[in-house]
């Protein structure tokens, strides 16, 4: 599959529900070396998903109000808890393997929540939704999630697994997914299919079910979708030949409006 490009990506969203690109061919920046090498600093900080201690899984999370009139991304105050300093995470009925339950995640440090790359991140993708508001939503609002998130296989035969394990569909309108980090590394493999087929796994649904399948393969190589049009996936991580460790880090984020419109 070609990657699509420029306003054609986001037309791509509108007419398939999901779209492929590389961040510098959306909006170029002058950051780009540095910023990703500061995400790629931030990669091997990330404290273990407590929820799943043996999942092989890494990961922090924030959460902000976006603004578009002033283009402005307001970050929420950390909650504070008995084991330090979290944001809440919430997807409803969305993921199986955590029903109706609220996440608590180490949130974003403050310097990389005020990183000039990860805010060109931010306003590339919410960019590529503009078509999709009103006039009067963009006048309000918006929630802006942001993941960092591993996947980490220090030994042979091990597998990290992402979260839900399943075809699924999570609840805000739109994510975007990019590619921080990859080294050593077999699986991670993305699946987007019809939302009908959410709850399984590409292998147990009729082939003609899926969209695409891809791996992003190389730093800043991207993907969005659009919640209500598809479902989607990415597979189990195993370490690659090499005798080093195996890792695959993206940088996600999620946008939502704060109140619906009167």
């Amino acid at each position: 599959m070609s990657i699509r490009l420029s306003a054609s990506t986001a037309q791509s969203l509108h007419t398939d529900g999901y779209c492929r690109f590389k961040v510098d061919d959306i909006a170029p920046s002058p950051d780009t070396e540095s910023g990703l090498g500061r995400l790629q600093a931030a990669v091997d900080n990330l404290p273990a998903d407590p929820y799943a201690p043996t999942a092989n899984r890494y990961r922090r999370y924030s959460n902000g109000i976006l603004l578009p009139w002033a283009r402005r991304v307001e970050w929420m105050p950390n909650r504070q808890g008995p084991k330090g300093e979290y944001s809440e995470y919430y997807q409803s009925d969305y993921n199986p393997e955590y029903l109706s339950k609220v996440r608590h995640f180490t949130p974003f440090e403050d310097e990389l929540k005020h990183d000039p790359f990860l805010d060109h991140i931010i306003w590339q993708d919410f960019d590529l939704t503009l078509a999709f508001w009103n006039e009067a939503q963009l006048i309000r609002p918006f929630v802006v999630g942001v993941h960092l998130v591993k996947l980490l296989v220090n030994n042979a035969g091990d597998r990290a697994v992402s979260s839900p394990d399943v075809l699924h569909q999570d609840g805000e309108p739109f994510t975007f997914v990019h590619l921080v980090k990859r080294d050593n590394a077999v699986g991670a493999r993305t699946a987007v299919a019809i939302p009908e087929v959410a709850g399984k796994k590409p292998e147990e649904v009729d082939p003609a079910s899926i969209h695409t399948q891809f791996e992003l393969l190389r730093p800043l190589e991207s993907y969005g979708v659009l919640d209500s049009m598809v479902a989607h996936y990415v597979s189990a991580l195993e370490r690659g030949p090499e005798d080093r460790p195996g890792v695959r880090a993206a940088l996600l984020t999620d946008f939502t409006p704060l109140v619906p419109l009167i």
